[in-house]
């Protein structure tokens, strides 16, 4: 599915990730054979945060890459997580009140194409999963990179597009047979689940994200291949 008006694609979006809401979590853990955490693990990593720091997370869902920056930085630290989206939220709240980061993260509702906080606010700003979602990915990173301040990372985590040959084949059979079928059974509709690799597929490569940080100013850019290249994270460092 391919949008030429970004406000249908966004309202799309909203509709798609409130109806999914309930299951997210359960369906991302079985769909990724439960790598999920270790992507956000690793993409975490590249933030730079340290104890007593302060990240952002864009686009965060349930709150899944909210929590593993918590971890990073500690009990001297805060994390805001953001979304559009109010059943998200709502999930991401409920999972918060199952963790020990209440008082360290914080969630409200905000646009990734307008974030609501002055600039040079946070030590990076993470988006996991999500930046194929919004209805202007240039938009997105300027406004990420906006809030960061001199120095600070930001991330991108999203599914990639592989490139072995073989596994290639492999997983675009998984991703175009098998995925929306899973989801269909996880959540009881058939059109989340179908538009995810749609999404993937005309989305851009990952290179191709490494390649628009650096060309909105981001330095160092680099982009990492996880899991045989089908997720991504893309890192790239503010400068002023």
């Amino acid at each position: 599915m391919k949008f030429e008006d970004p406000r249908k694609k966004e309202e799309y979006v909203h509709a798609l990730f409130s109806s999914i809401a309930h299951r997210y979590d359960l369906l991302n853990t079985v769909l990724s054979f439960n790598q999920d955490k270790a992507w956000r693990r690793f993409a975490v990593r590249q933030s730079g945060l340290k104890s007593g720091g302060y990240g952002l997370d864009v686009a965060c869902g349930t709150g899944m890459l909210s929590f593993e920056q918590a971890k990073a930085v500690g009990a001297t630290g805060r994390v805001t997580g953001v979304d559009f989206c109010e059943e998200m939220l709502k999930r991401a709240e409920d999972n918060l009140k199952k963790t020990p980061y209440q008082g360290i993260v914080s969630f409200m509702q905000g646009n990734a194409v307008a974030l609501p906080f002055p600039d040079n606010t946070f030590d990076c700003a993470t988006i996991g999963f999500a930046l194929r979602n919004v209805p202007d990915v240039r938009k997105t990173i300027e406004e990420m990179a906006r809030v960061v301040k001199p120095g600070g990372k930001v991330v991108n985590l999203e599914l990639g597009k592989p490139g072995a040959l073989g596994f290639k084949q492999a997983y675009w059979l998984y991703f175009d047979k098998l995925v929306p079928v899973m989801g269909r059974l996880g959540v009881g509709l058939k059109g989340p689940y179908s538009y995810l690799p749609n999404s993937l597929k005309h989305f851009m490569h990952q290179t191709e994200i490494r390649e628009l940080f650096t060309e909105l100013g981001l330095a160092e850019a680099k982009n990492y291949d996880l899991t045989g290249g089908i997720v991504a994270v893309q890192v790239g460092t503010k400068v002023d």
